[in-house]
């Protein structure tokens, strides 16, 4: 642990009642920043609960906030129980419309114990009761803790795949004028900050990527600038295409696509999936994903054309007010 003059400023919630009123010693420190002791056992926790699950409980932007310096726009909450860690919840409160948004995890030996539903009341009292919150895989535990809590389902994130191997992929055709080469860190770095801003103008949680965030992906085991692909007319970045491998898993992901409002319209997108999907194959990938908003209707037609289907979804549920 920090010594207390080095240690993050955090704040203690209590919780002492259990499911159904059984007494419970619980308490929730909520802090902007984490000890690497803190950190190693929240990594720990997640861990955990992602082989009791299946996936995930914190997405990768979540992980990386998890590891990074204090930020006053992230909370970490800490649940403890009989002096274990036994839940996490993160806060992030970046979106200038939409209310703060959270992911929370319990540990699997210690559920049904109202573990949840307290770092759910926690995370309501500290975004103020304006809150949106992921349930990844939208489970029924989740869907219950949603209800109890007073949240409506907001959003559906599906998760789409489809097998690189056995199959034809689509050969890329790219407007006129258009030329494609790969990412050269510390180059386009500011091009592709401002295409990605350009391009999802509309969509905060992506397109609000600074340079600090580009740097922590750029320092992942998994980042490979030989599978980033960028656009160009003339000398203008118009679109890109961002590949990413997750080898423990056999699956490579359409980490993001975008193209620039002005060059929309034209099949510049589904060109560069296209790239992607065959470096992904080229490579050796058997299989491969990406996330797309159910209610994106001309994505999902896009993405079903390449031969991609539903494979799981994530909901996200927020307060009505």
């Amino acid at each position: 642990m920090t010594s207390d003059d080095t240690a993050p400023a955090a704040r203690k919630l209590s919780a002492s009642l259990g499911q159904g009123g059984t007494p419970t010693a619980r308490s929730i420190d909520v802090l902007t920043a984490l000890s690497p002791e803190q950190t190693e056992a929240v990594l720990a926790l997640l861990a955990e609960a992602a082989r009791t699950d299946g996936q995930q409980a914190v997405s990768e932007q979540g992980r990386l906030q998890l590891r990074g310096e204090a930020r006053d726009e992230i909370r970490h909450l800490l649940l403890s129980a009989e002096g274990l860690l036994v839940g996490y919840a993160q806060l992030e409160d970046t979106d200038p419309v939409e209310a703060p948004a959270a992911e929370l995890v319990v540990h699997p030996a210690h559920r049904g114990h109202g573990h949840g539903r307290a770092l759910g009341n926690a995370l309501l009292a500290e975004s103020g009761k304006r809150l949106r919150v992921w349930a990844h895989g939208g489970h029924a535990a989740a869907r219950h803790l949603a209800q109890v809590l007073g949240l409506a389902l907001f959003r559906e994130l599906r998760q789409m795949r489809r097998p690189l191997t056995g199959l034809d992929l689509p050969e890329p055709t790219f407007p006129d004028g258009v030329r494609v080469r790969t990412f050269v860190p510390g180059e386009d770095d500011a091009a592709w900050l401002a295409a990605n801003a350009a391009a999802f103008a509309h969509h905060p949680e992506q397109g609000s990527l600074g340079q600090r965030d580009l740097d922590a992906r750029k320092a992942e085991p998994w980042f490979d600038p030989a599978g980033f692909f960028l656009a160009f007319r003339g000398d203008e970045l118009v679109g890109f295409h961002w590949t990413k491998v997750h080898e423990a898993e056999g699956l490579g992901e359409v980490y993001v696509v975008g193209v620039r409002p002005d060059a929309q319209g034209g099949g510049l997108g589904k060109a560069l999936t296209a790239v992607g999907l065959r470096h992904l194959a080229g490579i050796g990938v058997p299989d491969a994903m990406l996330y797309v908003d159910a209610d994106n209707l001309a994505a999902v037609a896009v993405y079903e054309r390449l031969g991609f289907v539903v494979h799981e979804t994530d909901l996200m549920y927020r307060t009505e007010s």
